[in-house]
Parts: structure tokens; sequence; C-alpha cells
């Protein structure tokens, strides 16, 4: 197949199939995950007489979901990333997803947790999904529908990670503190109202570029 992403992180491969190869196919959304669903779709696709061609353009131009390693800067000095995940093993899908996508670049991942009791549950697991990052901005708990518990904020997650760089924050002072930072590929995880911030921070990397 030989599978290799570009500078943006898109993956252009060969696609065996029984009746042949169809040659650099370069998928339309980022990230290894989508490789293997597009070589699915491909193949119920030739199943049903559908042309290589076809293939290879659909492929190409598809556009992904929203929220799920959803690209909003992509540059080869500057990118930002959205991902609903909000799960650990979510998390460790989509960080290991961009560390491939982008090797040797510096990976700095702003965090959200989602519901208390989920955040309680599944401290020791979130805190070994977040130090696969280089640097991590951790928020706080958005809490949905549940009440506080005693005890439980981001702190129990934040003080297990282990990446080599971490601060804990208010949402309330993100925008300031993404302002004064230099970020390489910056990543925004989450299921609360984290979504918000991806317009300010699209709009303000933008600006960054045009210095």
């Amino acid at each position: 197949m030989n599978p290799h992403p570009d500078d943006l992180g898109h993956y252009i491969f060969d696609l065996v199939h029984p009746e042949g190869v169809i040659e650099g196919v370069r998928c339309g959304v980022p990230g290894w995950v989508n490789v293997e669903n597009s070589i699915a779709a491909a193949a119920i696709c030739l199943g049903h007489g559908v042309s290589p061609e076809a293939i290879k353009e659909a492929i190409g131009t598809f556009e992904g979901v929203q929220r799920r390693l959803d690209v909003h800067v992509g540059t080869p000095g500057l990118t930002y990333i959205d991902d609903y995940a909000h799960h650990p093993r979510e998390l460790s899908s989509a960080i290991s997803s961009i560390r491939q996508m982008y090797p040797g670049r510096k990976l700095t991942a702003v965090f959200q947790p989602h519901l208390y009791t989920r955040t309680r549950d599944f401290a020791e697991e979130f805190a070994q999904s977040l130090s696969a990052v280089d640097k991590l901005i951790l928020l706080d708990i958005y809490p949905a529908r549940e009440e506080p518990i005693p005890g439980v904020t981001s702190e129990i997650i934040f003080d297990k990670v282990t990446a080599s760089e971490k601060v804990l924050l208010k949402k309330e002072e993100l925008m300031g503190y993404l302002a004064e930072e230099q970020v390489d590929v910056l990543a925004t995880f989450g299921a609360g109202n984290i979504d918000r911030f991806i317009g300010p921070i699209t709009n303000m990397l933008e600006e960054r570029l045009k210095k």
C-alpha cells in the first residue's frame, strides 16, 4: 500500500484490490483511521462495480464529519484540530492519529473533562491518555446534567499526568493564555462547550499566520 502522510497529515496510498491497484489515492481527511474507513468503503464500491477512477476521486474529495479530527487550520508550521473525544480510549486514538499525521511536531492539547462521574471513574485512564501529548492545557469539568461531587475536580486528572508541560486553567482563561502561547500543532478535545472556542481559536491562529 505504501501509505505516507503529506505535510498536512493527509495519507497518500496505493489501494490494492483483486482486479489491480488504484495508485496515488489521497484521503480527503487526515488520520490513519480515515484511511481504514476509505479502504472499507472502496471494497464495497468495487464489489458494486464502481470504477477505480470514481473511487479515487470520492476518497480525495470526502470532507469528513464535524468534530472528528476536524482540521480548522492546516499549514506545515501551524495546525489546529478539533475532536469530540471525551473518553480515554477515544483520546488515545485521536492523539495517536495526530502523532502519525504530524511526526516530529510539538502537540499541545486542550481537554475539557465532561461530567463529574466520568472524571471520577476514569481519572487514571484520562491521565494516561493525556500524558502522550507534549503539553496539556486542562480545563474545568463541564458538568452538563450533573451536580458537583465533593473532591472531584480536574485536578484529580492533572496530578497524574506525566506530560513534560501541563497547566490547569478555567475556560474563561483559555483564549488569553493561547494568545501568548506559541503552538505548532494544537488540538482541542471534549464533549462539553469547548466547541464554542473553535471559531475564536481558528480566527486567532489565522490572524497569526498573516503576520
